[in-house]
């Protein structure tokens, strides 16, 4: 073992020990932070992070539903312009469909199912998650009515917001945002190819009539992203592109490779090589790492001309790892990467699931590691930065607390969720207005009646602080695309959770998640 990679296990582990010590000075008995070392109940947190998704679904919920306090909603969406965009996912705490992000969060569910597979399967969850994509993927299809259009949004987003309001009982103005080759928004088209392209291998065994819909629509999509180029604007100021739309054309490109084998997928991340950026987040906006943690496995697989995104990925990971001569992105007290305040955890899971993703690679290639400047991790090491950050997520850091909804012993009672404040149709059949919405339920300081099983908020500040209330939207709503990171987070740990000792699943299994539907 050279004498870099001694250095950088040792950082990994005062990491650790720094996280140790921040719980213990918070009430933690240091005993307790063998969760960090050994793990928690994985297969636990993965079946309530798919879970998650049926509580956010829109539209006709069927017979098989298994979040029993939602119910069917915005059966009308896309009358105005004879469209079927009944369906699809609610973004977040609200009730307006963002076609973007949802299909960000359609491509990452996908991506975990195709590298997690066997890991997926073997905690029962395979159908569940395919059910997830497709719920998501049945409304994108539907949403690229033709070659030159997609739907990219339904609902007003402003005037949601000024209401407090079940999805059962919505009445505000569900506006519908198009795409158009007169007014692109390519980052979206691209986003939309990529998902259809990445659920096509999902079901590629499973239902092939639909994984080659999925596939050519996806290249429809690409093609109407490449054509007609401009900036997406309209879902601003709630998503609006930073990162310009060459990384989602990137993105989409790598997986329509992967989905189809064309070699004109592979000339265009060829010929476009110089678009990619080595940038120290993944997300909804910014999706180079992912393209290249993609193209980086073609390189391993014997590609040898898109170094650059091998390059350009190892970077990215160089910015995360403590002890790293590149960092960009420090660490909490409690030992948690920290991006920015809005919803952190979003870039956290992300970041994992790129991480999770290389060093299966690495490990694949039998690739000893990565070169940081004087720092060498190797692949068990990022594994090890890995397990870190899913176990603060799910209990192991100074406040104690899980931060997914219905897993540990603690957790937010007071998600910044609609559908979830509100008492479930079944129980309270009347109709709960806007007003009525926000004196009655969104401003007392009372739990949710409705526990939903599996969101994973916005997490704690930089101080790894955390306040339950309702009103602080920034660190207690939930979004489906930090759940949909954290599946693939969590999936590449399912190995180790077969390894636990009896009396840790004891300490961190919580109560059946049926207790809660």
């Amino acid at each position: 073992m050279r004498f870099s990679e001694i250095i950088g296990g040792l950082v990994l582990f005062c990491i650790l020990a720094m996280a140790s010590s921040s719980n213990s000075h918070n009430g933690l008995a240091l005993e307790d932070v063998g969760s960090s070392a050994a793990g928690y109940d994985y297969k636990d947190a993965l079946g309530k992070a798919v879970l998650f998704f049926e509580g956010q679904r829109s539209g006709k919920l069927p017979a098989s539903q298994r979040v029993k306090w939602r119910g069917d909603s915005a059966l009308t969406d896309g009358k105005p312009d004879e469209v079927n965009l009944v369906g699809g996912y609610y973004d977040a705490g609200d009730n307006v469909k963002f076609g973007w992000p949802m299909a960000f969060t359609v491509t990452l569910l996908s991506w975990a199912a195709v590298e997690y597979r066997p890991e997926i399967s073997s905690a029962n969850q395979l159908d569940n998650l395919r059910n997830a994509i497709r719920w998501g993927t049945d409304f994108i299809l539907q949403a690229h009515s033709s070659p030159t259009t997609l739907y990219t949004q339904v609902g007003d987003g402003n005037a949601d917001h000024q209401c407090w309001e079940r999805p059962e009982d919505m009445d505000t103005p569900r506006t519908l945002y198009k795409i158009t080759s007169d007014s692109p928004g390519t980052e979206a088209a691209a986003e939309a190819a990529a998902a259809l392209s990445a659920a096509s291998l999902v079901f590629k065994g499973v239902d092939s009539n639909y994984s080659a819909r999925l596939l050519s629509k996806s290249k429809s999509l690409f093609e109407f992203a490449d054509k007609y180029r401009g900036s997406y604007k309209d879902s601003c100021p709630f998503y609006c592109s930073f990162s310009g739309y060459q990384d989602e054309l990137l993105w989409s490109a790598a997986w329509l490779y992967k989905a189809s084998g064309d070699k004109k997928y592979f000339s265009y991340v060829l010929s476009n090589q110089g678009w990619s950026q080595a940038v120290s987040e993944f997300s909804w906006d910014n999706k180079f790492a992912g393209a290249q943690a993609l193209l980086a496995k073609e390189f391993y697989g014997g590609k040898k001309d898109l170094s650059k995104y091998k390059t350009d990925v190892e970077s990215f990971i160089c910015a995360l790892m403590p002890g790293s001569s590149s960092l960009q992105i420090k660490t909490t007290s409690g030992g948690l990467l920290y991006i920015r305040d809005a919803a952190n955890l979003q870039y956290v899971t992300s970041s994992c699931m790129v991480l999770s993703v290389y060093s299966k690679t690495l490990k694949a290639s039998h690739i000893d590691g990565i070169q940081c400047g004087s720092a060498h991790f190797s692949a068990s090491q990022i594994e090890v930065f890995i397990k870190l950050q899913v176990n603060y997520i799910l209990g192991n850091n100074p406040m104690k607390m899980s931060y997914m909804v219905g897993f540990g012993s603690k957790y937010p009672m007071q998600l910044h969720h609609r559908g979830s404040s509100i008492p479930s149709i079944r129980n309270h059949p009347s109709k709960v207005g806007c007003n009525d919405g926000y004196s009655s339920y969104y401003s007392p300081n009372n739990p949710n009646p409705n526990q939903h099983v599996g969101a994973i908020v916005g997490g704690p500040d930089s101080n790894d602080q955390f306040h339950d209330q309702r009103s602080d939207y920034s660190h207690s709503e939930p979004t489906t695309y930090i759940n949909a990171a954290f599946v693939g987070a969590v999936a590449s740990l399912l190995d180790e959770s077969e390894q636990e000792p009896l009396q840790l699943l004891q300490i961190n299994r919580t109560t059946n998640m049926s207790d809660y539907m």
